[in-house]
């Protein structure tokens, strides 16, 4: 096992290795429920915990699930904010509070063993990360078994909140602090091109989609809604994920007439901005891409993302509550000057707000816990965080609005000294920027 697949952090004085919850009284009395056994052991196991082990002295663990955190800036962020929430806290309930790290490798299965680990081995008392669909999906029956509260921070996908729905006592265990979910996604887009296209001289664009499962409900949502737009689309086209050159999309964007290629991205980003801006393509660019987030973006492809327009559900140089500049500030301060990515934020909002929740519930149980998060209004980094009721088609889902989450619309502009920056052009509230056409216009 690799140094990141089994990386420790804590912090205040914990207990550390002898506390390890390997042989765990929750899931030990799970697993021998009924027998003659298992009614003796648990019955030990509470002696003993009145001794050595009784929930008073043991640390809150908490669980990180993140890709590739050495190399990966999402996975990476994931870890960073998670860890300043838990420095910042420093204790819930009066117990201190340890970090343990699970490196998923960007595969659902790595996922899936890393979750175990956590939650066997490690002793987790709720998990938070899980950056893609299609590691999140897969991990929804083992987030079942183990009745251990999921903040995703990072996920899009519908699949999860509707399992939830459809099967509440079995899936009730996972929450989605954020992104806002793919169906809200969609609206986010529908409203920023019906509030800005016009302004911008988007009259007419280009739908572009990658063919992924976490694409499959924005494409649906898209193909049912864009016809009520004042806007004309030119065409549609949900590519192949083995894309890599984007020629001759563009070449039909443009005898399209499209103003703008308003695409979905996310693992073929970055070759469809270096086949746009560099050659200088005769129409506008934007939409949700997920590489485009990265506050370095702008260096890692020497520029050729400037005047393109993203989405993110925060940015550095974004003030969506009083939270989000504070964080913003002590995470540049705590790593060098870099900035966090959207997952930096959404997971440092999750343990912000399970630590909340426990304050408000005096537990960290995850039955009692379910309860007091359906019930939650958090203000966090990000907007104010609550979820759907158990009843809604998006169950435990991070409700979209105004006055809730609400995500950003950025343009990526040069200054005055050769930087990029994501200068905010909606909701106009939040703008830090006029939208300028690319120069070459």
């Amino acid at each position: 096992m690799t140094d990141s697949q089994d990386h420790r952090e804590t912090t205040g004085n914990t207990v550390g290795l002898s506390r390890r919850r390997g042989f765990d009284r929750r899931h030990v009395l799970k697993t021998t429920a009924g027998s003659a056994a298992g009614l003796s052991l648990a019955g030990c196991l509470e002696t003993a915990g009145s001794i050595v082990g009784s929930d008073d002295v043991e640390p809150v663990t908490v669980g990180v699930l993140a890709p590739n955190p050495d190399s990966d800036s999402i996975g990476r962020s994931i870890v960073q904010g998670s860890r300043i929430a838990v420095d910042e806290l420093g204790k819930i309930n009066g117990r201190d509070v340890e970090m343990v790290v699970g490196d998923t490798n960007s595969s659902p299965q790595e996922a899936r063993r890393q979750y175990q680990r956590l939650v066997l081995e490690e002793g987790a008392d709720v998990t938070v990360g899980i950056s893609t669909s299609e590691a999140l999906v897969p991990l929804m029956d083992d987030i079942a078994e183990q009745e251990t509260l999921h903040l995703t921070a990072g996920s899009a996908t519908t699949t999860a909140s509707q399992m939830v729905n459809e099967e509440y006592e079995k899936y009730k265990y996972h929450f989605r602090v954020g992104p806002v979910n793919g169906s809200n996604l969609a609206q986010a887009q529908i409203e920023f091109l019906t509030e800005k296209g016009g302004d911008i001289g988007w009259d007419s664009i280009a739908v572009l989609a990658e063919d992924y499962d976490w694409t499959e409900g924005l494409w649906a949502f898209y193909q049912s809604r864009f016809s009520d737009l004042d806007i004309d689309v030119t065409m549609w086209e949900r590519y192949p994920p083995a894309t890599d050159d984007f020629s001759s999309i563009y070449d039909d964007v443009e005898a399209s007439g499209a103003d703008a290629a308003f695409i979905s991205t996310a693992h073929t980003g970055t070759k469809a901005i270096l086949d746009w801006g560099p050659t200088e393509r005769e129409f506008a660019f934007g939409g949700i891409h997920v590489p485009m987030q990265l506050p370095s973006y702008y260096r890692l492809t020497d520029g050729a993302c400037r005047f393109a327009v993203g989405y993110a559900s925060a940015t550095s140089t974004s003030e969506l509550t009083p939270k989000t500049q504070p964080f913003v500030d002590t995470y540049q301060q705590t790593y060098g000057g870099q900035s966090p990515v959207y997952t930096g934020f959404i997971a440092y909002d999750a343990i912000k707000l399970f630590a909340d929740a426990a304050g408000r519930a005096g537990t960290v149980d995850s039955e009692t816990l379910v309860g007091t998060l359906e019930d939650i209004s958090f203000t966090g980094t990000t907007g104010t965080i609550a979820f759907h009721e158990p009843d809604h088609q998006f169950a435990h889902d991070v409700i979209y609005g105004e006055e809730n989450v609400h995500p950003v619309y950025f343009q990526w502009r040069e200054t005055d000294d050769g930087e990029g920056v994501q200068e905010v052009i909606w909701p106009d509230q939040h703008a830090s920027a006029e939208y300028v056409d690319p120069d070459w216009f």
